[in-house]
């Protein structure tokens, strides 16, 4: 897709004119990366940040001992790691590759020079309050949902509602993108198995047809005890 359309699909960008955009464009620069590559690690010194042109990149923090900690899944059209703009030098997650994919990546220097303009400026206040808009609501959606309905809700809304999903994911990120662990996600998932609500063969996952129209009518997973 070609930059300046992706620009405009974005919240930071979106309504800037062409003008702003063909210099947005010409101050930073596109990067490729593999599968499994690691963008940035927490802790470390930064002075870009990226925009997702293709591919997805999953954010985490490291505990203390070891655990990786899901902050989000990255998709094309978000930024990420705009924090080392002004807030801090370093970053505060880490990124890895989910997929092969590319990022535009813009430096310090070069976005202070583009928030001389005051359109620009507003536009990325607004992008900031938004991400902190995010995160209140991701702390209460950790809260308010056990790990079942986190699971089924991911399923949804990344892979939609026919019921018969091809998983391009592995399980350890899926755990991490509905913020749980490895263990708990699969002692649920042979759970789910031995109810017959869901086979998982490969790739390839079936849920119950009944099940999903219940969690999609009422807003939220029935409780198994019906099962």
């Amino acid at each position: 897709m070609e930059l300046r359309t992706l620009f405009k699909q974005t919240d930071l960008f979106k309504g800037m004119s062409e003008d702003a955009l063909s210099r947005l464009a010409a101050k930073g620069k596109q990067r490729r990366f593999a599968q499994g590559d690691t963008l940035f690690v927490e802790g470390t010194k930064g002075h870009e940040f990226f925009l997702l042109t293709q591919g997805d990149v999953r954010l985490y923090k490291t505990s203390p001992d070891g655990q990786e900690i899901a902050l989000r899944i990255i998709r094309p059209g978000e930024i990420f790691a705009e924090v080392v703009l002004f807030e801090d030098t370093t970053y505060p997650a880490s990124a890895a590759a989910l997929s092969a994919g590319s990022v535009f990546a813009l430096d310090r220097a070069s976005f202070a020079d583009l928030l001389e303009d005051k359109g620009f400026r507003n536009e990325f206040i607004t992008l900031l309050m938004k991400k902190q808009r995010y995160l209140t609501e991701r702390i209460l959606y950790l809260t308010t949902y056990d790990v079942e309905d986190r699971f089924f809700r991911f399923l949804i809304e990344h892979y939609g509602t026919s019921g018969i999903y091809r998983v391009d994911m592995a399980k350890k990120d899926i755990a991490s993108a509905i913020g749980t662990i490895p263990e708990t996600l699969s002692r649920l998932i042979n759970r789910l198995k031995g109810l017959g609500v869901l086979l998982w063969e490969g790739s390839t996952l079936e849920v119950e047809r009944d099940f999903l129209e219940n969690f999609m009518e009422e807003g939220e997973v029935r409780s198994m005890n019906k099962y």
